[in-house]
This record gives structure tokens, sequence and C-alpha cells, in this order.
């Protein structure tokens, strides 16, 4: 069975906010934080280090 990664990421991140019910502002940190680093200079050393 093949799901999309999109749809494995909503529905696991759907799940943890149900299930763990962090802080509105915690979660909004993590997207912001994520997508900031995604578009940086530190991009390539993330993504050597998570491979």
């Amino acid at each position: 069975m093949e799901v999309p990664l999109w749809l494995a990421l909503l529905v696991v991140g759907y799940l943890g906010v149900k299930l763990i019910r962090p802080p509105a502002w915690l979660i909004a940190v993590l997207l912001l934080g994520g997508f900031l680093l995604a578009d940086s200079v530190l991009a390539p050393a993330i993504d050597a280090f998570i491979k």
C-alpha cells in the first residue's frame, strides 16, 4: 500500500494534536521554524545530517 507523504504527515499531525494537545503557539513555532529553515543556508547541512 502506497500512501502519499503529505497524507501520512497530515494524519500523524492530526492525531498528535488530538492526543497530545500541544499549545497552539508551539505548533505555529514548529511550522514556521521548519518553513524558514527549509529555505535557509542551513538547509544543505540539515539535509546531509538527516541522510
